[in-house]
């Protein structure tokens, strides 16, 4: 078996609404860059990543440059050496980080196919399904609660509130949220647009009302972030700050935050992602699954990562469902909030680009 050849399908997706988060400007679309990896067995294996400058940090001209480039070598790999072929194509996405993991993804597809195993399975198997968080974009205080309720109307008992843009204003938001949805799960992401005392301010007025402040304060201040989590009383988990296992290996050493975030577009896919994970587990921090606005066969391979490892205790694979006519269809399962993993080999989708 070998791979005869690779193709490089780039697609603009529309967001069924525009997107908004503190700090960056509103979102109405994004690119996917689809890839499949045509086999000597007539079978296809399929990867994808998304490329939008405030979302990955990359050019999505440059990820798609580096994609042709990635594709013209593949046919020359090994289907099944995923560390050496990943290795080989490295050099190649110096410049658009998140091109890899269209070819990470593909790669753990094809070996998937190989096995006749389904992805999660290959990478560990320590479960079969999580619950996930959806998210509530932000918007006035009443709309959140509207888009909240909504939620909960479709099953999910975990809603991640999108904040930062007004600390005291998000204070109302979750307690406006909280009370027609005590029951519910409820978690705070400023998306690094708190100062350090109005992210210890929110977090201490909301003690008791929220299981977790997600990235509070910028990124690159990784002091400002230690400070909230030494003075909040619920954990605080690093997002935006986790650019890879250098970043993870830094939070991890100085204890800046009380667990991280993993988002395989912008680590660069599963390889990355389960160096980042083997750190924080070591660590002693709790690592969160998480996503960009990305397809369905991007939130497979997050959720296959997700049910592996027993150091994830959290997920918010909940991307998909803002997207517009998704060519790839999932076979995960999402039923009240929770997703189950599909038995098929490999990722389980189906991609249809016609």
């Amino acid at each position: 078996m070998q791979i005869t050849k690779a193709e490089v399908t780039p697609i603009r997706l529309r967001l069924k609404q525009p997107g908004a988060m503190a700090l960056m400007p509103q979102i109405e679309d994004i690119l996917v860059i689809f890839i499949r990896m045509e086999l000597s067995t007539g079978q296809s294996a399929w990867g994808c990543t998304v490329s939008h400058p405030e979302l990955t940090g990359d050019q999505p001209q440059e990820v798609i440059k580096a994609c042709l480039a990635c594709a013209d070598l593949v046919p020359d790999l090994h289907p099944t050496n995923i560390e050496y072929s990943l290795d080989q194509l490295a050099p190649l996405v110096s410049e658009a980080p998140s091109a890899m993991c269209a070819f990470d993804l593909a790669f753990h597809d094809l070996l998937g196919l190989v096995s006749g195993l389904p992805l999660y399975r290959l990478l560990g198997g320590y479960r079969n399904s999580i619950q996930t968080s959806v998210t509530i974009p932000i918007g006035t205080v009443e709309e959140s609660v509207a888009v909240a309720q909504a939620r909960a109307k479709l099953g999910f008992r975990v809603l991640k509130i999108k904040g930062g843009r007004d600390p005291e204003e998000d204070v109302h938001r979750i307690r406006s949220i909280q009370r027609v949805l005590p029951n519910h799960i409820l978690r705070l992401d400023a998306d690094g647009a708190y100062s350090v005392r109005s992210a210890i301010e929110v977090a201490r007025a909301l003690e008791g009302r929220i299981e977790m402040l997600e990235q509070p304060t910028p990124a690159d201040d990784l002091d400002g972030l230690c400070r909230v989590k030494e003075n909040s009383p619920m954990p605080v988990l690093a997002d935006q700050s986790v650019t890879g296992p250098e970043s993870v290996l830094k939070i991890a050493t100085r204890g800046i935050s009380s667990g991280i975030c993993v988002k395989l577009a912008t680590c660069g896919g599963l390889r990355c992602a389960d160096q980042i994970d083997a750190i924080a587990r070591a660590a002693k921090l709790t690592t969160m699954v998480s996503c960009l606005i990305e397809p369905a066969l991007l939130i497979a391979a997050g959720l296959s990562f997700a049910l592996s490892s027993p150091n994830v205790q959290y997920a918010d694979l909940d991307g998909f469902l803002e997207l517009e006519r998704d060519p790839s269809v999932p076979g995960f399962i999402l039923q009240e909030g929770w997703l189950t993993a599909s038995e098929v080999p490999g990722l389980g989708c189906t991609v249809n680009l016609s």
